[in-house]
């Protein structure tokens, strides 16, 4: 096994990797409206783009998941970074909405590798705990695309157009091709990797389904990870239409937002020195919970810095639950890390595409879908994460007074 470089490195260079699904979201959308009078449609084709990235990204990480038990994780992670790039450059070549969609599938493909094999590098590593702490570190460095991805995109909608969007995109899936030649090592031995057909890889896929420590958590982090996705497909409607920003403003709006994202990530890693990481994801429900709910009130008041207030906090635990319900699920994985990782990812970006989905589905003018979608998704994550916990305490209390009456 080669090297394995410094915890700092290794969180720059899965960060930037984690980054392709935020860059290749974040920093078109505004270009919106440019986008429906390009291909002649109308913007619901074109949102439609938002959710067929999401799918990619759910049925690419099923896909990558075994590839990377059985071949390692450098190969089929630079398989996708050359994917990623070429449909990049592509999307600024087809002349069809269709057919815009149909690459934007291919993107997303490519692009969810990064995602899946750094989830597992880091199970190849670090044990629970410290998993938790450099996977919010890593979606620290992430983070830092939804930061600067709208308001570069916006930047470049002015100053050259949609297609220097892609075009950015394709240079940074370039230039991740060449950071990780270069300074990822393989992390998988060659006797730690899975020889098994299709059929036992399915098997493994059906265990994991099948054992709750694994399924609860990968759930209830995909739920709260919905609520933001909710949020990036609501919220140049929220933002443009209803509160009459321009797409430079939309940009910081969202910019805004997504520094949360940091703020809350770092304030995770402090967290988990002092407190089990179980304690730290039902604090994270909670406080998005409440968040949401306060939202829901607000939204009536056509005040945006009363509206930003709860937004903000709702947004801001979305790594913490995502760090946390990760690191938690990839500690039941055992040794099936990388199908462990690509069921995460279907499990995350599937609810993703159905959340997105369902916000435009429900538009009415109003931001009530996009806050409904964000309440909903949450509520039904933090109601199976407690009757998990009372279901798992009261096996222990049975367990344990069973084991006092045969000590008796």
């Amino acid at each position: 096994m080669n090297r394995i470089p410094s915890v700092a490195r290794l969180t720059l260079i899965l960060g930037a990797l984690a980054a392709f699904a935020p860059l290749a979201t974040d920093m078109y959308l505004a270009s919106f409206p440019a986008l429906v009078r390009h291909f002649r449609t109308d913007m619901t084709h074109v949102q439609n783009s938002v959710s067929v990235f999401f799918l990619g990204l759910a049925a690419g990480q099923l896909f990558y998941g075994p590839l990377i038990d059985r071949f390692g994780r450098r190969i089929p992670l630079l398989a996708g970074e050359v994917l990623f790039t070429v449909s990049s450059l592509a999307l600024i070549l087809v002349p069809h909405i269709d057919q815009f969609l149909a690459v934007r599938l291919l993107q997303a493909i490519g692009g969810c590798s990064g995602m899946v094999v750094g989830r597992a590098v880091i199970q190849d590593l670090f044990a629970e705990r410290e998993a938790a702490g450099v996977l919010s570190g890593v979606m620290m460095v992430q983070a830092i695309a939804p930061i600067a991805a709208p308001v570069l995109g916006a930047y470049l909608l002015e100053f050259g157009g949609w297609r220097s969007i892609f075009m950015l995109l394709t240079l940074f899936g370039a230039a991740c091709c060449g950071v990780t030649a270069w300074g990822l090592p393989e992390t998988l031995p060659s006797s730690g990797r899975r020889r098994e057909g299709i059929g036992p890889m399915i098997l493994v896929y059906l265990g994991l389904l099948g054992q709750r420590s694994f399924v609860v958590p990968a759930v209830v982090g995909g739920l709260g990870i919905s609520s933001m996705f909710a949020f990036i497909a609501g919220s140049p409607f929220v933002f443009m239409t209803l509160y009459g920003a321009s797409a430079r403003q939309y940009g910081l709006l969202f910019a805004l937002n997504a520094l949360a994202s940091v703020i809350f990530a770092q304030g995770n890693r402090y967290l988990l020195r002092r407190f089990p990481v179980h304690l730290v994801f039902s604090g994270a429900i909670v406080v998005n919970l409440v968040a949401a709910a306060a939202l829901l009130a607000v939204a009536g008041v056509h005040s945006l810095p009363v509206f930003l207030l709860p937004l903000w906090f709702v947004v801001a635990t979305v790594p913490v639950l995502g760090a946390n319900s990760t690191a938690i699920a990839m500690a039941a994985s055992s040794d099936r890390a990388g199908s462990a990782s690509g069921l995460i990812g279907v499990m995350q970006f599937g609810m993703a595409s159905i959340a997105s989905a369902l916000v435009g589905l429900f538009a009415n003018g109003t931001a009530y879908p996009m806050i409904g979608v964000m309440l909903g998704s949450m509520s039904l994550g933090g109601v199976i994460w407690t009757v998990d916990a009372a279901r798992s305490q009261t096996n222990r209390s049975f367990l344990l007074l069973f084991c006092k009456k045969e000590d008796s």
